[in-house]
């Protein structure tokens, strides 16, 4: 444990109970600060056994923080269940913390039994951040502050070099949960196949369906290293991204765009205004991903010079976001404002 001289302390944590998050890691960094990823897989997620998962967690979080003792502590929900051992902290080391709000936390029907939870600590937040203003609306009668920020950009590592194979590639970016239509997509790869497609996602996640599915110009990659998953992304002409949630933000289609590379992306209110150019959006049915993927094929060139253009607005709104955010920051401290203000943003 660090010394109680106040010189010591750290300026900002993210705490995000999860096996990895690049919004977490992207948000921590550009405000000067350190993501923890805390994850404890062995205790599983059955109903026998998540409380001592959660019980297991709270301790790793606890010693963190009490480690690094941060003036501010960034939390990711969903599990809402991650703000009680920050909250605590928070409450007796008299810091600050901000709920990064993702939308299974307030949409996910796992987690709309927490929701009173999710609203008791969101009105003792700093802010909780939204990707959108529909889950905004949700908490807006909580009396708690909240912000909107799409997306953040991510700091990449160095990519690595793969041996991709094909004349035209594309990357579905998947992680086999509910909310994806794998099948409808594997349907459509076999009509197109001029195409090599890759799908990101642990292997475990595979099925005999999926695998029955699964067409000669499709490549499960499993779960990869950051740094081949970026060598993945910049591989690829193109990226792809499917959700039938329709108030759910596309994190790999941001990752994307930060890396220059245009998407092909399903077709919501949502993701339409998050990504007006640079972009393909389909239905999810099979005969709209296919021409959606032909259309991207046939003006690749338009879609990559207009990502460039969705690269710059992102990251000028990221500059607007991180000032908001700062000022928030400031304005909650009650002797001193947190170091954090201090803290230059990392580079685009």
């Amino acid at each position: 444990m660090r010394s109680e001289d106040p010189g010591n302390r750290t300026s900002l944590v993210f705490i995000s109970w999860a096996p990895f998050c690049s919004r977490s890691d992207g948000i921590a960094r550009r405000l000067g600060g350190t993501s923890y990823m805390i994850y404890s897989p062995g205790w599983g997620s059955r109903y026998l056994t998540i409380l001592f998962k959660y019980i297991d967690q709270s301790w790793k979080t606890l010693r963190i923080l009490l480690r690094d003792r941060p003036e501010v502590v960034f939390v990711m929900t969903p599990p809402v269940i991650a703000c009680v051992p920050v909250w605590l902290y928070a409450k007796f080391a008299k810091a600050h913390y901000v709920i990064d709000a993702h939308s299974g936390a307030l949409l996910d029907p796992r987690w709309r039994y927490t929701l009173f939870l999710h609203r008791f600590f969101s009105r003792r937040a700093v802010t909780t951040v939204l990707t959108n203003q529909y889950l905004q609306g949700i908490l807006n009668d909580s009396g708690g502050k909240t912000m909107i920020i799409t997306d953040v950009p991510i700091c990449f590592p160095e990519p690595a070099q793969l041996n991709l194979s094909g004349d035209a590639r594309m990357t579905l970016v998947n992680t086999f949960t509910r909310d994806e239509p794998l099948e409808v997509f594997l349907r459509a790869a076999a009509q197109l196949p001029e195409i090599q497609f890759y799908v990101t996602g642990p292997l475990s996640g595979l099925t005999d369906t999926i695998l029955k599915l699964k067409p000669r110009n499709v490549k499960f990659t499993g779960f990869l290293p950051d740094a081949e998953y970026v060598g993945l992304i910049l591989g690829s002409d193109a990226i792809i991204c499917l959700t039938t949630l329709p108030h759910t933000m596309q994190r790999g289609a941001y990752e994307a765009v930060y890396l220059r590379r245009p998407v092909i992306m399903s077709n919501t209110e949502l993701l339409r205004r998050a990504f007006n150019k640079g972009c393909v959006h389909v239905d999810n049915t099979i005969e709209s991903i296919i021409t959606g993927v032909q259309e991207m094929k046939k003006n690749l060139e338009k879609y990559k010079i207009e990502v460039q253009s969705l690269r710059l607005e992102k990251l000028e709104q990221w500059k607007r976001n991180e000032t908001e955010l700062r000022t928030l920051l400031t304005k909650s401290s009650d002797d001193r404002s947190p170091t954090i203000g201090l803290n230059a943003s990392a580079n685009s």
